[in-house]
């Protein structure tokens, strides 16, 4: 299957660890294979042996005790060696599969995101991933282990009795019909309730996200409803799944079972007629025993070897998911930038089949220039400058940096130079101080500090508990709007780029918290190409250039003075902000 040649990928640095720990594994199953061959010697050669008792009672002894020196020193070490290195072995393989789909899940787009839950990517990397180490401890591993012990114990058996031995085996090909039958289908069925425990769980991180919006319109009960929506199509898939896999088992095991009786019934006619000794017949139904319990775990493993199948096809989805946002051959490094960018006759949609959102922009900005977009919502602005970083491609025209397609960069250079500052930062659940040193990880506590103090944050982060330690919990929760924005601002001047974009930065604060912000962005601004977006028009009036967007056009443009002295869109908008505040 393509799948798990795909899957081997990861499984060939660790080649000679799996195969020495199946070697290991032959010897601590082949061991317990020397117990029928005891058995019989017991019955046969010391039971109703020719030795006096007292010989008898030495040879027992001496036989035991051999045994019990081999199951009590040799026997222990080997299982904790098979144990540790298959576990060792299957974490490392999914280690390094987590490390690969972390890596993959950074560089898929904006789109994608927009259009994939965050359970459902977690499931996959996590749940998913987990399931497929059952691949390498049970296929790669066990079922070898499983056959051997087989091929061995048949091979002991064949030296016994070739005609019982036969008869041991005449019901194999009835088990490995049913196998063929029964597992064909299960892949398909513990795809679909991976599927749907995906979705439980995107679900639940949904909701967990937003539990304050869930208490403050009391809607516990409607959100009780829709969850056990999900929970009850999980439910029903997992089934399904139980259903078809219970037919399994109860099917091959019953097969199983009827392997013993033609034994004992032909053994045991064999015995009666004075061509089998009663040893070999109770070595053989030992055997019969060590024949099909690899066989019953073997069923065990197609099970288990199927839900990994499944779940290694919805890993390498997630891994052939494209990159919308790639560097093309020969993409090189940003060098110096002074900062004059162009979009030169630009369009964008969000997707090819929807509505351009942005329509022939044409914008000229020089280095060092502040430039103000605004408008109502909906109009393109956000859009517009989630260009520039190349969080989208443009689907017509091309934006120019210094006189050079943004498109000729290597993406991750090209943000490199690039500060943004957006209405809702997102900050980790770490310190204050990792959040501010995402800017620029190898600053220093003096550079770390500096950068707080510009942007007015250094004040309220000593009054935190822990200071510059404090945790701020997950997306910053214990901190307020205007403290998660400056923390925000802190990391931009730490990274300190030469082109920053400002995106609704202080629409939601209260107006100390906006009056500190906007002194640190304007700080922040000096000496940069910076792009404002913003609804607050007050807030944008010492912008270079205010540009006027409406349903993804430019309709006015020019500074504040200009624009209010046309007495156009601008004006009016301006003078309905002004009525009311």
């Amino acid at each position: 299957m393509n799948v798990i040649k795909r899957y081997m990928r990861f499984v060939r640095p660790y080649w000679w660890q799996i195969i020495g720990t199946v070697i290991i594994g032959v010897v601590k199953f082949g061991i317990p294979l020397l117990i029928p061959l005891l058995i019989q010697y017991v019955i046969d050669d010391i039971i109703g042996g020719d030795m006096t008792a007292a010989e008898k009672q030495d040879q027992l002894f001496l036989i035991i005790g051999g045994m019990l020196v081999l199951f009590l020193v040799l026997r222990p070490p080997v299982e904790y060696y098979r144990q540790y290195f298959a576990q060792w072995t299957g974490s490392k393989i999914l280690y390094d599969i987590r490390d690969h789909l972390f890596a993959h899940i950074q560089r898929l787009s904006f789109k994608y995101y927009a259009n994939t839950r965050a359970g459902e990517v977690i499931s996959r990397v996590i749940n998913d991933v987990e399931q497929t180490k059952n691949f390498v401890i049970t296929g790669l591993m066990n079922v070898w282990l499983d056959a051997a012990t087989i091929v061995i114990a048949v091979i002991i058996m064949l030296t016994m009795n070739v005609e019982l031995t036969i008869v041991s085996l005449i019901v194999f090909p009835f088990y490995a019909f049913s196998v063929r039958y029964f597992f064909g289908n299960l892949r398909k069925l513990t795809r679909i309730r991976s599927q749907a425990l995906a979705e439980v769980q995107s679900y639940l991180h949904e909701r967990v996200q937003g539990m304050s919006v869930i208490k403050s319109f009391a809607i516990e009960d409607y959100e009780q409803t829709q969850f056990e929506h999900y929970n009850d199509n999980f439910l029903t898939k997992a089934l399904d799944h139980t259903r078809w896999n219970a037919k399994a088992f109860a099917v091959v095991n019953t097969i199983t079972d009827i392997a013993p009786l033609l034994v004992i019934g032909y053994g045991g006619y064999q015995v009666v007629n004075g061509s089998l000794t009663v040893g070999t017949l109770a070595a053989f139904i030992a055997y019969i025993d060590r024949l099909y319990s690899p066989l019953r775990r073997l069923v065990n493993s197609s099970t288990t070897m199927t839900q990994a199948i499944a779940s290694m096809d919805r890993v390498f989805e997630l891994i052939d998911e494209p990159y919308d946002i790639k560097d093309k051959e020969g993409a090189r490094d940003v060098q110096r930038v002074e900062g004059h960018i162009v979009f030169d006759h630009v369009d964008f949609s969000y997707d090819e089949e929807e509505e351009e959102v942005l329509h022939d922009i044409h914008l000229d900005v020089r280095a060092g220039e502040t430039v103000a977009l605004v408008g109502m919502s909906g109009g393109g602005k956000s859009s517009l400058v989630s260009l520039i970083p190349r969080f989208y491609d443009v689907t017509g025209g091309r934006i120019l940096l210094d006189g050079t397609d943004i498109r000729e960069f290597k993406v991750r250079s090209l943000r490199d130079h690039i500060g943004m500052v957006l209405q809702d930062n997102i900050l980790f659940s770490e310190s204050v101080r990792t959040n501010i040193l995402l800017g620029k990880s190898e600053a220093t506590e003096e550079e770390v500090i500096a950068a707080a103090k510009a942007a007015n944050a250094h004040d309220f982060i000593l009054s935190l508990p822990q200071g510059y330690d404090t945790k701020v919990g997950e997306r910053g929760v214990k901190l307020s709007g205007g403290q998660k924005q400056r923390v925000a601002i802190a990391r931009v001047f730490l990274k300190n780029p030469p082109i920053l974009i400002l995106d609704e930065a202080t629409s939601a604060l209260d107006l100390e918290s906006e009056h500190l912000i906007q002194e640190a962005m304007e700080e922040l601004a000096r000496d940069r190409t910076t792009f404002i977006v913003a609804h607050r028009l007050s807030t944008i009036t010492h912008a270079d250039r205010i540009v006027l967007i409406e349903h993804g056009r430019i309709v006015e443009s020019g500074t504040h003075d200009e624009l209010i002295r046309q007495q156009g869109a601008y004006h009016r908008l301006f003078q309905v902000q002004q009525l009311d505040n």
